[in-house]
């Protein structure tokens, strides 16, 4: 096992003493051919190129003498440290930090970060790092090959995102870039690169926050709101399939969360899309009616989150959606359903009127390969004055959730 293994991060400055200290004793370096070719290295050191950590960290473990592992900016930060002290190598590490590519980026760009959400995009993690971009206003992505920005910028595609590309920040070579998502995938980008994905309403309250990234405490307390809040549609009242109460009981069942792609379909006037985005998740709400579309986006203004508001009649208005993780369908009956299983989301939550009705959902999902439960909800409000009913409502709520994609 290596005597000693020190992490230096490096952001472009001169070594600190500290640095220079450790590297001048190291029998042994590891780092990207930049960090190799720096002229402390010491000739006599054994080189690793890091590609893969996990066998880097096995060198390094079976390495005798003294070591040194480089990284960009500050290695604790999504960085090499946590592979290092993963159990299976036993190293204890020593850490140098350096200014995170993130807070250079932000720097660059002459901006506070404090309110932003940051996330690792490479080709397995991509959608989900996208999906943050749609649904927050501000985000920082530590980009790799095969998902940086022209793949965040394609993944974009049908919402308006300013980006910010910081191209291999420290260097002689670094260069700052502003172009909107739309363009960002006409152009070839030199790795590594930090994006910082900026759109949308403003997000954290003038004078700063309280805690980094996303508020969770934004707005008024409770899952859902008063279905007043959202206004009266046609005839004065929201939609029978977005009552109070159901809507409570549709959000538990598809627990939308952050890095989540949510579909509303037949979002009438909004209430649940703004709840689902609330909980931090992507929302793409649809809607037949133009009124109903402009509600939804009057919902969302209100609640200070943000939708991608789609007119047209399901299903066929969903063929060129991006793929959902978790749906809620509102409108359209059996065959809406139906269609929406063929793509394979993780849940599926809709209502159904009559027994007979539900019971038709039930079975299509169910040959969908979905594990189905259905429940009787009904509601009564109830006049406190006089202790009168006001109010009825009943409703089956059926729910679907893919063996194989859960949770």
């Amino acid at each position: 096992m290596a005597d000693r293994v020190t992490v230096i991060g490096w952001d472009g400055s001169p070594l600190t003493d500290a640095a220079r200290a450790a590297l001048g004793a190291a029998t042994l370096v590891a780092g990207a051919a930049h960090h190799l070719a720096l002229p402390e290295v010491p000739p006599t050191a054994e080189r690793i190129r890091l590609g893969s950590l996990a066998l880097a960290a096995r060198r390094i473990a079976a390495h005798r003498g003294t070591a040194v592992v480089f990284a960009d900016g500050d290695p604790g930060f999504f960085g090499v440290v946590r592979t290092l002290r993963a159990p299976e190598f036993g190293l204890e590490v020593e850490v140098v930090p350096a200014v995170s590519a993130v807070a250079a980026a932000f720097a660059r760009a002459g901006m506070p970060w404090d309110d932003a959400q940051v996330v690792v995009a490479h080709p397995r993690t991509l959608r989900r790092a996208v999906n943050v971009c749609r649904a927050h206003t501000k985000v920082a992505v530590l980009t790799a090959p095969g998902a940086g920005p022209a793949e965040l910028g394609l993944l974009l595609e049908g919402v308006h995102r300013t980006f910010v590309i910081c191209e291999e920040l420290g260097t002689e070579r670094e260069q700052v870039s502003v172009v909107t998502s739309d363009k960002a995938a006409d152009h070839t980008w030199r790795d590594p690169n930090v994006v910082i994905v900026i759109g949308g309403p403003a997000g954290a309250a003038e004078g700063g926050g309280w805690i980094a990234g996303r508020d969770p405490a934004a707005g008024p307390r409770g899952w859902v709101q008063p279905d007043e809040t959202y206004g009266a549609g046609p005839g004065g009242r929201l939609g029978e399939g977005e009552t109070e109460l159901l809507r409570a009981a549709q959000l538990a069942r598809l627990g939308p969360r952050v890095g989540d792609l949510v579909w509303d379909i037949g979002c009438g006037a909004g209430a649940f899309a703004a709840e689902a985005a609330r909980a931090g998740a992507a929302v793409i709400a649809v809607d037949r009616d133009p009124a109903a579309c402009a509600r939804a986006e009057g919902a969302a203004r209100r609640a200070g989150v943000q939708l991608q508001v789609v007119h047209g009649a399901a299903p066929h208005v969903l063929e060129y959606l991006p793929e959902p993780d978790v749906v809620r369908v509102g409108g359209g009956g059996p065959a809406v359903v139906s269609s929406v299983a063929d793509r394979r989301p993780q849940r599926i939550v809709t209502h159904a009127s009559t027994r007979d009705a539900a019971e038709r959902v039930g079975r299509d999902l169910t040959e969908h390969g979905y594990r189905v439960e259905c429940a009787l909800l009904q509601s009564v409000e109830l006049d406190t004055r006089a202790w009168t009913e006001t109010e009825r409502s009943v409703a089956f709520l059926l729910s679907g959730v893919l063996p194989d994609r859960a949770p």
